[in-house]
C-alpha cells in the first residue's frame, strides 16, 4: 500500500494523505462555561419575575421594553453559552444564518402587524349615528 492510499481508523484520507472532514474549531464545553451560563440565566430570569411581582415599574410601556431587554439578554446567552454560537464556528456561516433568520423574522412580525394595524383603520370606517326620528307631525301642538 502507497503513501498516497494511507488510511487511519479514526477517518479516510485522500490521495495527498489529508483528512476529508475539515475540523473547525467546534465548541469546547466546559463545565465551567455551562455554569456561567446557568447563573446568567437563572439571574435574567430572576430579576425580571421581581420586578414583576413586585410591582416595581408602575408604566406598562417601560415594564414591556425592560422585560423585552431582559428577554433579548437572555437569548444571547443561551446562544453563546449553551449553543456555542460565534463567529468561528462553521466559518461563520451558523451566526450569519442566525442574523439572516432573526432579521427576517422581525420584518415578517413587523409587516404584519403594519397590515394589522391599517386593516382595522381602513375596512372599519366610523359609520354616523343616525338620529332617532320624532314622532311629532309638524304644526301640531299636544295640549
Amino acid at each position: 500500500m502507497s503513501a498516497q492510499h494511507v488510511t487511519h481508523a479514526n477517518g479516510a484520507h485522500d490521495a495527498h494523505g489529508h483528512d476529508d472532514h475539515h475540523h473547525d474549531a467546534g465548541p469546547h464545553s466546559t463545565f465551567s462555561g455551562y455554569m456561567t451560563g446557568f447563573v446568567l440565566s437563572v439571574i435574567l430570569t430572576a430579576i425580571p419575575f421581581w420586578l414583576v411581582m413586585a410591582k416595581v415599574i408602575a408604566d406598562r410601556n417601560t415594564a414591556v421594553l425592560v422585560l423585552g431587554g431582559f428577554a433579548v439578554i437572555q437569548i444571547l446567552v443561551h446562544m453563546v453559552f449553551f449553543l456555542h454560537m460565534n463567529g468561528k464556528i462553521e466559518g461563520g456561516w451558523t451566526l450569519l444564518s442566525t442574523i439572516f433568520t432573526v432579521v427576517f423574522v422581525a420584518i415578517a412580525i413587523a409587516g404584519t402587524l403594519w397590515v394589522m394595524f391599517h386593516m382595522n383603520a381602513n375596512m372599519m370606517p366610523e359609520h354616523p349615528t343616525p338620529t332617532p326620528p320624532t314622532h311629532e307631525a309638524p304644526g301640531h301642538s299636544t295640549p
